[in-house]
């Protein structure tokens, strides 16, 4: 059911749209630890790297089609809060089908050159036949991911945040049963993760699609209503194109960094991929309030409600900035815990590395959690070209400084570790001069 964002106390009503947002995507964290823990216990530490690897990869890969859909929602969001009900459909209906066929383009491409991808990413030889059995059956589900955040996003657009969540949470259940039974039972290895992914991904996809035809109606025109337009085509591709190359940018980075890491063998890949989970669900509380709070203040900017934009941004930061450190604290303390969670506790190389990581970036989940809300801000004022140039300035120093830091031998993987937090902090700064400037200026 659709909600307005635009009236209501404006901290319980970001927070109560923002709260199955978070415990969808807490739900789908927990699949990912569930799944590195079948992994990393029933198959061993290679498989852990192997898969590891393989989901920055398909992170990237699905960033370009969840930005895409992310962006198109802003529009929805934006024509629901001016009420303009006949061109929000049509965003609807042409974002759908752009989108669509990027997506089997997309697919198309990814199988087609499989092997010269898997080579960029250094993947050490002992590892990479596993690693290509894993995303060549992974790559199936990339048309099932698009359905799914297509359908997700719109329905957030038009203020239901609960629906979305529903289907994710029992996807999340399918996934964890589906992985037991072929992984632990049947013994499939990492193609058995890879199997129970793509038929959750499936079940998700189709699901949330049917449901949305069958009960939002008011998504449906009537006939001779459409009317094709090149200025909504115009508005669309701005907006997802912009929001798809500032995923696609940032996970891009990620990827550039994951091959770095490979560089560094297996016990490094292994603590990587372990850590990369634990620090994703550790801030993806703070990500998912800043994707709600970009809707909520895309409503209300479509609407004229500059004040509550104003009013919503200040109590949206004093909250990530609440969360952000209560979680530092814990991860800083709970550091070897977390990583034994994933890793037998006599790896203690793997487990010391990963607990390295995991201090390093956690220190900091301020800094990234002001980001997120950042590129929040600038998607729903319609400005989503500052959200890829923060992305651009973050990653760019991550990439270079990595690159930089990483080869002297004093500094190794540190290096790594450290150039994270600095690119979230010089995106910060320059964010937040923007928006200074933008609040006494036109809006």
């Amino acid at each position: 059911m659709a909600n307005d964002l635009t009236r209501g106390s404006i901290t319980k009503t970001m927070l109560a749209f923002a709260g199955p947002m978070i415990l969808g995507n807490l739900l789908q964290q927990m699949y990912n630890i569930a799944d590195s823990f079948i992994v990393g216990q029933f198959i061993g530490a290679g498989a852990l790297a192997a898969v590891g690897s393989a989901y920055t990869l398909m992170t990237f890969l699905t960033s370009i089609l969840i930005g895409l859909c992310m962006g198109s929602s802003s529009l929805v969001s934006f024509y629901y809060g001016k009420h303009e009900i006949v061109k929000m459909k049509a965003c609807v209906y042409l974002a759908f089908a752009l989108i669509g066929g990027i997506a089997v383009l997309l697919t198309a491409l990814v199988f087609g050159f499989a092997d010269p991808i898997l080579m960029l990413l250094r993947v050490p030889a002992e590892l990479y036949a596993m690693m290509r059995s894993y995303v060549w059956i992974i790559y199936f589900g990339i048309i099932f991911i698009f359905l799914y955040n297509y359908f997700a996003y719109l329905l957030r657009a038009m203020g239901n945040s609960v629906t979305p969540m529903y289907f994710l949470g029992a996807t999340v259940l399918l996934n964890i049963v589906l992985d037991l039974v072929f992984v632990v039972v049947f013994d499939w290895g990492v193609e058995g993760a890879a199997i129970a992914t793509v038929l959750s991904q499936a079940v998700s996809g189709v699901g949330i699609a049917v449901y949305t035809w069958k009960t939002e109606r008011t998504l449906r025109f009537a006939k001779g209503e459409f009317h094709y337009e090149r200025g909504t085509v115009r508005e669309i591709l701005q907006f997802s194109t912009m929001a798809s190359l500032q995923q696609s940018v940032m996970n891009f980075g990620i990827l550039m960094i994951q091959g770095l890491v490979n560089s560094f063998g297996t016990p490094v890949m292994a603590a990587f991929a372990a850590a990369v989970k634990i620090d994703s669900f550790a801030y993806m509380p703070a990500q998912e309030f800043a994707n709600a709070y970009s809707l909520f203040i895309s409503q209300n900017f479509g609407a004229g409600e500059k004040g509550r934009v104003r009013e919503g941004t200040r109590h949206a930061i004093r909250i990530s900035v609440l969360f952000c450190l209560f979680i530092s604290v814990l991860e800083f303390v709970c550091a070897r815990y977390l990583m034994m969670i994933f890793i037998h506790p006599g790896e203690t190389q793997i487990i010391q590395i990963g607990m390295g990581y995991l201090r390093v970036e956690g220190a900091f989940y301020c800094g990234i959690g002001l980001l997120f809300l950042l590129y929040g801000y600038f998607r729903g004022i319609n400005r989503p070209e500052m959200s890829l140039v923060l992305t651009v300035i973050s990653l760019g120093t991550r990439v270079v400084l990595a690159y930089t830091l990483a080869p002297i031998p004093s500094i190794g993987v540190w290096g790594i570790w450290a150039a994270i937090p600095i690119g979230w902090i010089l995106a910060d700064l320059v964010g937040l001069c923007r928006m200074a400037k933008k609040k006494n200026g036109d809006l």
